[in-house]
């Protein structure tokens, strides 16, 4: 069993995980460990590493207060599946896109999503500052997660505009999410959000920071936004 230790690892989180769930785990580490052989997934390759830092990471975003029984979820820029994955195994009810530039890795998240049996993922191949304004992705999602993805001033112009108005903007951030924030007061003022609730986190056997950013989408985000990355690397908000 590559997560030899991922139950003790899962209890000092004080997450409460089934025999099941743990199995789904241990699906998708061996997976993910041999996919990255052959394509660049994650420099985290150590079992308790991928454990802490991957997955356990990932579901501090879990609040069931932004996060209603089925809920249709957008995880931008997922990556290797992060925290997409994780919250698809703790929480089968929730519908997920998993979202991501490369169809390569949504190609290996499909065919983790059969492996794990969550029947309920859909994959969306695209950049985010382009789908965004098509009408069915739209302010369609009640959450919107994004992890390790951008600075929170140009991840906010990316992500709120396929948030719901009353959905959830979720940033998972570490040590620089004070300044990210106070960087980000314009941009979420304009784009017709405002933050709910900073919550810090803690990882087992970890010192450093960590903060999970609500954002709640109180009206529509204005249509020009997101812009093209250029436009909005060389104007921020």
């Amino acid at each position: 069993m590559f997560l030899c230790n991922g139950k003790t690892l899962f209890a000092e989180a004080q997450v409460a995980i089934s025999e099941l769930q743990l199995e789904k785990f241990e699906t998708f580490a061996q997976m993910l460990i041999e996919k990255n052989r052959v394509m660049n997934l994650t420099a985290i390759t150590e079992a308790d590493e991928v454990t802490v830092k991957h997955f356990i990471d990932s579901l501090t975003c879990y609040d069931e207060t932004f996060f209603a029984a089925g809920a249709s979820v957008l995880d931008l820029g997922t990556g290797a599946g992060f925290p997409g994955i994780p919250l698809a195994i703790m929480h089968d009810d929730l519908k997920i896109t998993f979202f991501d530039s490369l169809q390569k890795r949504l190609n290996f998240l499909r065919d983790v999503t059969t492996a794990i049996g969550y029947k309920n993922a859909s994959f969306l191949h695209g950049r985010a500052e382009e789908e965004a304004h098509k009408k069915e992705f739209r302010e369609f999602f009640d959450v919107v997660t994004a992890r390790a993805v951008a600075r929170l001033p140009v991840l906010a112009e990316w992500a709120l505009p396929y948030v719901k108005i009353g959905g959830t903007f979720i940033a998972l951030k570490g040590a620089a999410y004070e300044e990210e924030l106070k960087n980000a007061v314009n941009a979420l003022k304009i784009l017709g959000a405002e933050v709910e609730s900073v919550q810090m986190k803690s990882l087992p056997g970890l010192t450093d920071i960590r903060a999970v950013i609500y954002i709640k989408k109180v009206k529509e985000s204005p249509f020009e936004y997101p812009r093209k990355p250029k436009v909005a690397a060389k104007n921020p908000l």
